[in-house]
């Protein structure tokens, strides 16, 4: 199996940065496309980026709301995808989630289409 912890998170004011981390276990790490979700209280849980594998070319591909703000990147020898969010804004307050998808390599964007999920991590954008 594959676990996921996720860390980075925290308190920013608006227009400032965050690098969000999500570690893995297992040796096949390569092998999955990797995403970032988030959930916002009394919101449903919605797909912010994903960089595939490297046989998919590590594809990539970001909500609307964040993208030309967030970059999502992996490091497979580390076991380890990024996401390095700039200019946050208040709507971007959530928990952030990292997921890992065992049938995908490629830029997928479905909660459906992910096997195994991180516990999360908050980010909080003061105005």
């Amino acid at each position: 199996q594959v676990e996921l912890v996720e860390s980075g998170g925290g308190l920013v004011q608006d227009g400032g940065s965050l690098r969000l981390s999500c570690v893995a276990s297992g040796r096949t790490f390569g092998s999955y496309a990797l995403g970032w979700f988030r959930q916002a209280p009394g919101k449903e849980r919605e797909f912010v980026a994903v960089i595939g594998t490297l046989w998919s070319g590590s594809a990539t591909a970001y909500a609307d709301s964040v993208k030309g703000r967030f970059t999502v990147s992996r490091d497979n020898a580390k076991q380890t995808v990024y996401l390095q969010m700039n200019n946050l804004k208040p709507e971007d307050t959530a928990v952030y989630y990292c997921a890992a998808s065992g049938g995908y390599e490629g830029a997928v964007r479905l909660e459906w289409q992910y096997d195994y999920w991180g516990q999360g991590t908050q980010v909080t954008v003061s105005s």
